[in-house]
């Protein structure tokens, strides 16, 4: 099998499983419920959902700005934003890796340096995981759905101690990766660690350390700041786009289970099964949600009008690569 061949079929996969899982979900929750569930929206917190994600693509590209400017590539704050909302366009229609090669691409020809390009993004992505999956567990311990489901049965410590072990295990780890002295073996473990899995997820997982390695002499200040960077942009942002969708749909939850539900679906989405997260987005919230007594309807509700910040972002994407393509 050639290699487009093979990726004509991995993106034909890919469309199959969305559909297939959009279909499951909107046959939970039936065509009427949601169509009456659409009608008493509040479409004015539209607005904000969207203002929500344009904040946060801008912070993600303020964050880069630094990281590049640490790897000698000098590149416009507008220009990484605009290339982000590039990105999100082709990722309407493109698996994740391919709209995230798009991005990688303009860098290049913007920089001329596609080695620290690729350098640079996997870190910003890599520290933005940590940071979520760190705060999603932080608030599932304080916000536990099994609390929610069955409040007489008394607040368990089992939870909220495994979270506590999990953030140390994640930060402890990050922080090996990243130290100059303890980088080398800490790498060579990881890489151990990878063998049980698929040969392809292997070679993405030491790619991604190799490229990462290239930030081990850094400096903590500089660590620091990327992350309190995305703190701000996964905790705070992140959040207000959660609060938005949710006023939007009438869901009543409390703020700790938006921010935990915010990190798994965004620990979810880096799973490329499906067209622009579709599906599994719906499929979390959905079921994640009626831990909390959120009806169905509600709940594909709030996630619909996450993803139109999305497809807001990818028009403004549009109307960039149209201006780009008239300049040329």
């Amino acid at each position: 099998m050639s290699a487009r061949t093979e990726q004509i079929a991995k993106l034909v996969a890919r469309v199959a499983v969305t559909v297939v899982l959009l279909a499951w979900v909107f046959s939970l929750v039936g065509f009427e419920s949601f169509r009456d569930t659409v009608r008493a929206a509040r479409w004015h917190y539209l607005v904000g959902a969207w203002l929500a994600t344009v904040l946060f693509s801008l912070l993600q590209a303020y964050a880069l700005r630094i990281i590049l400017r640490k790897q000698d590539c000098e590149v416009r704050l507008h220009t990484l934003f605009a290339t982000t909302c590039v990105t999100a366009y082709y990722s309407l229609f493109l698996p994740g890796i391919m709209s995230t090669g798009v991005k990688w691409y303009i860098l290049k020809r913007s920089t001329g340096k596609g080695a620290n390009v690729l350098s640079s993004m996997l870190y910003n992505q890599a520290t933005l995981a940590v940071v979520m999956v760190v705060v999603g567990l932080a608030a599932l311990a304080l916000a536990s759905p099994t609390q929610a489901a069955a409040p007489e049965a008394g607040r368990s410590a089992l939870l909220p101690l495994t979270c506590v072990a999990l953030i140390a295990l994640v930060v402890v780890t990050f922080i090996l990766v990243l130290n100059d002295r303890t980088g080398g073996p800490a790498i060579r473990l990881l890489r151990a660690a990878l063998r049980p899995l698929p040969q392809s997820v292997q070679g993405k997982g030491r790619a991604m350390l190799e490229q990462i390695s290239a930030f081990q002499t850094a400096g903590w200040r500089f660590h620091l700041v990327i992350g309190l960077i995305n703190v701000i942009d996964g905790l705070a942002v992140g959040l207000l786009l959660y609060l938005f969708a949710a006023r939007a749909a009438y869901v009543v939850v409390p703020v700790g289970a938006l921010v935990w539900l915010c990190a798994v679906v965004f620990v979810l989405g880096k799973i490329p099964i499906t067209i622009a997260n579709l599906g599994v987005r719906e499929v979390t919230l959905v079921g994640l949600l009626g831990l909390y007594g959120v009806a169905k309807s509600a709940a594909l509700l709030m996630s619909m009008v996450m993803f139109s910040g999305l497809i807001f972002l990818g028009l403004l994407g549009a109307a960039y690569q149209l201006y780009w393509s008239a300049k040329r």
